[in-house]
């Protein structure tokens, strides 16, 4: 689960910090002292979403989206309504455009 910060995410103490291009367009930000995962960001930075985990308080966010809802197991279900995105749809959000051009 993660917290949508669009481009307003800063940190300090980079010596910590791993990245790992998982696309041509996304990476994963972790720590590079306990493997945890702490973001996972667009390669322009227009798109960041941070661990809930990372946060002080993770209780104080609502949970209110799903992406790739369609690759999800049978049995994996949350008990509130959020909004859906399969994985057609997550893709057309983030992923850049067949021109090079990158959504946004």
């Amino acid at each position: 689960m993660a917290v949508g910060c669009g481009e307003s995410v800063e940190m300090d103490g980079n010596d910590s910090v791993g990245i790992f291009q998982s696309s041509s367009w996304g990476e994963r930000v972790f720590c590079k002292d306990c493997g945890s995962s702490m973001m996972w960001r667009s390669r322009d930075n227009k798109h960041q979403n941070v661990s809930v985990q990372v946060f002080d308080n993770p209780q104080a966010f609502e949970f209110s989206n799903q992406y790739f809802v369609d690759k999800k197991p049978d049995n994996y279900s949350f008990a509130n309504d959020t909004n859906n995105m399969t994985e057609a749809e997550v893709m057309a959000m983030f992923a850049p455009l067949s021109d090079g051009d990158s959504n946004g």
